[in-house]
């Protein structure tokens, strides 16, 4: 379902501050594989997502979605086949539109907008349907304006739009980073039913080891813009916490600086 073959980014080449942020990177999804990526700061997380997504160009290398090369296609012509959930509650929707405005435009995501896409009595059913799946009570508030609600819910929302309309790829990027505790469960809990339910092939930067780990059949470290480590099935069913560090200073020779991975915050 996802491709990528030998991919480099290069942040300000030919300068003094030259970064390789991904060292050739090749990765393959399959259909319905949740791949959930771990990694320190700088290890080339949101980068990976980037390239993905569009919104960076690599130097060199290929990407393709479910067989066919999006090379040269920009982030908005890629957006049909891909949902995106952010770090920032605050992106990914339209605070001042409500919600059933905001379901509304990720229903139609790579579709065309023309007299027919006004919000129907069915199409409004279905939507409080969708909410009402999250178990927030937002399909009681489809009218309130998204600015209102807490970052919680917004993620909720976010988590939803992305997954609406069953993209090909469904990109997670440390969406529950910014969230309290007792919210960040929750959309982890809804993560994995969304994901369960709807067969979503789907690719989630995390900081959190713990959550890597529990989450999806498969597992990928990268450091210095490289995957360093990838376990998968059974074997990343028995992984724990310290084994996965004790694999990280095997590799790498040094441990794990970043606190954030190491305490799963």
């Amino acid at each position: 379902m996802l491709k990528m073959d030998r991919v480099v980014k290069i942040f300000y080449p030919y300068t003094p501050d030259e970064k390789i942020a991904l060292g050739g990177v090749s990765l393959e999804l399959r259909k319905g594989d949740f791949v959930t990526v771990i990694g320190s700061n700088g290890a080339g997380k949101s980068t990976l997502m980037n390239v993905v997504s569009g919104v960076l160009v690599p130097e060199s290398g290929d990407i393709e979605i479910d067989g066919i090369n999006v090379n040269r296609m920009k982030e908005h012509e890629r957006s049909r086949w891909i949902g995106r959930v952010f770090q920032d509650p605050m992106a990914g929707t339209a605070p001042s539109m409500t919600i059933q405005e905001n379901l509304a435009l990720a229903y139609l995501r790579g579709q065309s907008r023309g007299l027919g896409s006004g919000i129907t009595r069915s199409k409004q059913a279905m939507f409080k349907e969708r909410l009402a799946g999250l178990g927030l009570g937002l399909e009681d508030r489809i009218n309130a304006k998204v600015g209102l609600l807490s970052g919680g819910e917004r993620q909720a929302l976010s988590l939803l739009m992305a997954a609406f309309t069953e993209p090909k790829i469904l990109l997670l990027d440390e969406h529950t980073a910014a969230l309290d505790p007792s919210r960040a469960e929750l959309v982890t809990e809804l993560t994995e039913r969304i994901v369960t339910e709807t067969g979503l092939t789907t690719l989630m930067v995390t900081h959190n080891m713990e959550q890597a780990i529990r989450l999806g059949n498969r597992l990928i470290m990268m450091d210095s813009g490289k995957i360093i480590f990838e376990v998968e099935g059974e074997e990343k069913r028995q992984l724990t916490v310290p084994a996965l560090l004790e694999k990280f200073a095997a590799i790498r020779g040094k441990r794990l600086a970043d606190d954030r991975v190491v305490l799963g915050l």
